[in-house]
């Protein structure tokens, strides 16, 4: 397999109705389910040269979050809740079962949830640059911190995101050690051309669960970050360096989940498929070869 990082994405679009909205996905291979989360401002774009490495081991399905790539953007308020309650019925009407989960950013938000709430229908859990547990802003990338406090405060937020587009057009490219080629670059734009269509991108900061705010995300956070360091589940934690939202939160996995494998990637910040993603495919494959996930 090449070692070029492709802008091409060769798979076949496919639409399952979730709620009354399509949801868009990939689905591709056979044999056990593997699901792959995406977070913000991403799509199933996100793991199109990861795909190709694990495809062989299993079925692999990349869905686009409701409001997010190519899915439906009902008129919902693009909560982690809404989100999750699309996620939910978006796997009941695929019928995934057994499900190794692959995760980044809120990917992992959503999928550790379902994974807490649905543990007779998980066999395994990859986590990458994601949510494993709430946290305070001593643990936020200090660069991030003001933007991210911006973010979250009324009126500034909505004119930084809705109207310049800041998560797609700064925080993706400054989160990636590569420049991004055009080809790239439009496809992570083409879901949120106008400040409307940009209400997810905006929701999804606000949401973060930090110093406990906001309540009900930090519950559900804090609940399956308890599981987490009980369950025996098999674990894959990938990491890059220097990372962004995992550096401090790495060290609490590796300190305390059981079962769990640890594997650096080599250079990245965020987005670390964009970087390294020859490298995230060889180590979730190989790990699931080693562990029988097959």
């Amino acid at each position: 397999m090449s070692d070029e990082i492709s802008a091409a994405f060769p798979f076949e679009s496919k639409f399952a109705e979730v709620h009354g909205s399509k949801m868009h996905y990939i689905d591709v291979g056979e044999g056990k389910d593997v699901l792959f989360l995406h977070g913000n401002p991403t799509s199933s774009y996100l793991w199109r040269n990861v795909i190709p490495h694990v495809q062989p081991l299993g079925r692999c399905v990349a869905l686009d979050l409701i409001g997010m790539g190519k899915s439906d953007q009902p008129d919902i308020d693009y909560s982690y809740f809404d989100h999750f309650r699309h996620l939910d019925g978006f796997i009941e009407s695929l019928g995934l079962k057994d499900i190794l989960l692959v995760m980044h950013d809120w990917g992992g938000g959503l999928g550790l949830h379902y994974a807490h709430t649905h543990q007779d229908n998980v066999r395994g859990l990859v986590m990458m640059e994601t949510i494993v547990k709430s946290i305070s802003w001593d643990d936020w990338p200090e660069q991030a911190k003001a933007p991210f406090e911006s973010f979250r405060t009324p009126g500034v937020g909505e004119q930084m995101i809705l109207e310049n587009n800041m998560f797609v057009e700064q925080i993706l490219p400054a989160s990636i050690l590569r420049k991004l080629t055009d080809e790239e670059m439009a496809y992570y734009r083409a879901p949120y051309p106008t400040p409307q269509s940009r209400r997810p991108t905006l929701r999804w900061p606000r949401e973060i669960p930090i110093d406990g705010e906001p309540a009900d995300v930090t519950k559900a956070v804090d609940a399956y970050a308890k599981w987490l360091t009980e369950t025996s589940l098999p674990k894959l934690l990938i990491t890059a360096e220097p990372g962004a939202i995992m550096r401090v939160t790495a060290q609490w996995c590796i300190d305390n989940l059981s079962n769990l494998t640890h594997v650096e990637a080599g250079a990245g910040v965020h987005f670390i498929q964009e970087d390294r993603p020859h490298e995230i495919g060889d180590a979730i494959s190989s790990w699931m070869s080693v562990e029988g996930l097959k």
